[in-house]
């Protein structure tokens, strides 16, 4: 199957996308632009033929759902009424730390990090998910 992350921020909302064998999650895209969010990433499901979508889900270090939680939900909603693909929820917590800490490693400057953070935010996001799902 092939997959679609989504690290949806406030500010920026990061994509990641798999191969059909489930092997390698790659970033894709960071959108800036909130008008009409969930219509433009009903487009990138369909241009890009996602089977379903797996929308990141920021928990508080408790497990409990606090307000960024509850706007993901929301946007979840949303997304549910532009596409017919299953939307999965995965657990997001220390994905922009693990993102960072990969940015670090590339010779990247600042701004170029924050800038790409948020779609290798969602390759974590996306790897995570389907580990889990292979140790099923």
């Amino acid at each position: 199957m092939r997959y679609l992350a989504i690290d949806y921020g406030a500010r920026r909302t990061g994509l990641a996308i798999c191969d059909r064998s489930e092997t390698i999650a790659s970033p894709l895209r960071v959108l800036q632009d909130r008008k009409q969010l969930a219509a433009r990433i009903a487009g990138i499901v369909r241009d890009e033929g996602v089977d379903a979508v797996v929308l990141g889900l920021p928990l508080n270090m408790d497990g409990s759902e606090g307000p960024q939680a509850k706007s993901v939900l929301a946007f979840a909603e949303q997304l549910r009424r532009q596409i017919s693909v299953p939307i999965h929820f995965q657990d997001e917590r220390l994905s922009t730390f693990g993102a960072d800490e990969k940015l670090r490693s590339e010779a990247f400057t600042p701004r170029q990090r924050r800038s790409r953070r948020d779609a290798v935010a969602a390759a974590e996001i996306l790897n995570a998910f389907l580990d889990a799902k292979g140790g099923q």
